[in-house]
């Protein structure tokens, strides 16, 4: 049985240029893999914002970057 225990967080709304992947502040995923690919391909809106992948049982930070200014033109 998968449990949802990996939680994409931000700290501004995300954006992601994945096609066809909706990536939202609070996601939680079953696939640790997954979390951290879609986080690490995200950015924020305005940039600058960080984009963190937290083991929810343990509260443990596995993955964490700060979208950087420019990013999002291209």
């Amino acid at each position: 049985m998968n449990t949802l225990d990996y939680q994409i967080v931000s700290t501004r709304p995300i954006v992601t240029m994945l096609p066809r992947a909706r990536v939202q502040n609070g996601a939680l995923l079953a696939n640790r893999a997954l979390a951290v690919t879609l986080a690490a391909k995200s950015r924020t809106s305005p940039p600058g914002g960080e984009i963190s992948v937290v083991h929810v049982p343990t509260g443990e930070v596995l993955f964490r970057k700060v979208s950087g200014w420019g990013e999002l033109d291209g």
